[in-house]
């Protein structure tokens, strides 16, 4: 059975019961865990950081487990705890400036932007590198109001975890649709046959590219998809522009010369 606490032992409060060289050692321990955290948080990546760095989540991380431990436990040293905090921050002020006088220490704390979209395009290569699936850049993509990814020119996902974005400002080309989110309404995929016959735009399920099918042939992508649907400006429109001769369902045209119009819906009388 544990020694009954004393209230307000100063030299257990600060010192504990270990010799003052320890301190030494803890200020090693400090760095060595400190340094060895803002490692593992770059290597697992950015997308979870959410506008914080490697470097500022580290710091948080570290403050919290030092401040946190004293508050209660009797036979942690306050003064074992203020020195860890003091060293984190001192660490932190000291990779900080590392960071600005030297790209590489900036580099291997904070990582480069990743571009992930190019005139319309899914780059296969950036997503692997942000480790980002496809869903999740579309979801990001709603999130900025982008309907479709004929519209974006440029998508970059930066160095604190969120994605920048450059759209057409004025007429944008047909794409692959992003709305509504697959998930809930995949977009119609045309099979070989139908895709060579598509007289509009055809844009790639795999990486968005486009291409007019009849013209074209619609024959492999150059990303190796074969999976096409049709490219339109605005998913969201009633009548949403996939081609001036595309098929036609013929939900949206009046009726043919010589037929009738179908009888409306009768409402109340």
């Amino acid at each position: 059975m544990s020694a009954e606490v004393v209230p307000f032992d100063w030299a257990r409060m600060l010192l504990g019961d270990t010799p003052p060289l320890f301190l030494l050692e803890i200020a090693f321990r400090t760095a060595v865990m400190f340094l060895w955290l803002v490692l593992l948080l770059r290597v697992t990546g950015k997308r979870g950081l959410a506008q914080l760095s490697p470097l500022e989540v580290a710091i948080v991380i570290g403050l919290g487990s030092a401040a946190g431990d004293p508050m209660f436990y009797p036979e942690v040293p306050l003064l074992h705890a203020m020195l860890v905090m003091a060293l984190v921050v001192g660490l932190q002020r000291l990779i900080s400036h590392l960071v600005i006088v030297s790209e590489r220490v900036e580099t291997f704390v904070e990582g480069t932007p990743v571009e992930l979209i190019r005139d319309g395009v899914l780059l296969g290569g950036g997503l692997e590198r942000a480790n980002l699936s496809r869903e999740d850049v579309f979801e990001r993509l709603r999130a900025q109001g982008v309907r479709q990814l004929g519209a974006v020119q440029r998508a970059y996902f930066e160095q604190d975890g969120n994605l920048t974005v450059f759209t057409h400002p004025h007429d944008p080309p047909p794409g692959l649709p992003v709305v509504p989110p697959w998930d809930l309404e995949p977009p119609p995929e045309l099979g070989s046959d139908a895709a060579r016959a598509f007289t509009g735009p055809l844009a790639c399920l795999e990486c968005g590219r486009t291409q007019n099918g009849a013209q074209d042939g619609a024959g492999p992508c150059a990303c190796g998809s074969d999976r096409w649907t049709p490219a339109l400006t605005d998913p969201l429109s009633p009548n949403p522009a996939a081609g001036a001769d595309g098929p036609d369902d013929g939900a949206a045209d009046g009726p043919a010369d010589g037929g009738e119009a179908a009888p409306a819906a009768a409402g109340p009388h």
